[in-house]
């Protein structure tokens, strides 16, 4: 059988405003909330010296990559994905991904390291909230 109609070109784009595409987002970014993830990089980071403005709001842009790398994105044009639909009425203050990239050129090796001293207390924080083995504490098996 063959068909008699040659294909349509076809195309989908979510441009909606009221939806949001990566919904399971919220509670992920949440937990993160909930975790500390901003106090801490607001405590943690400081990146001096950007003549630029990079250093500003680093706890915001920290939980903006996060967010995107939950959502999929793998490089910094990718970040895009937190900047359609309905995000904006969902998570506060995105920014672009040329600020973030701005923001992640910024980083010297302290820097990192400041970072890695946000992470090492966050998977504290995030262990104690989302217990994965309950009752490892009583008998672990080797």
């Amino acid at each position: 059988m063959q068909v008699s109609h040659t294909r349509a070109a076809v195309s989908a784009a979510f441009a909606d405003a009221s939806l949001i595409a990566h919904a399971g987002l919220v509670p992920v970014m949440r937990l993160a909330e909930r975790c500390g993830l901003p106090r801490l990089v607001r405590e943690k980071v400081r990146l001096t010296g950007a003549k630029n403005g990079a250093g500003a709001s680093a706890d915001a842009k920290v939980t903006g990559i996060v967010g995107g790398m939950a959502a999929g994105a793998d490089s910094i044009d990718d970040l895009d994905v937190l900047r359609h639909g309905a995000m904006s009425a969902v998570f506060e203050g995105v920014r672009a991904p040329s600020t973030l990239g701005t923001f992640l050129r910024s980083f010297t090796h302290g820097h990192a390291l400041q970072l890695h001293a946000v992470h090492r207390r966050f998977l504290g924080e995030l262990a104690a909230h989302t217990p994965l083995l309950p009752g490892s504490g009583e008998k672990a098996f080797i």
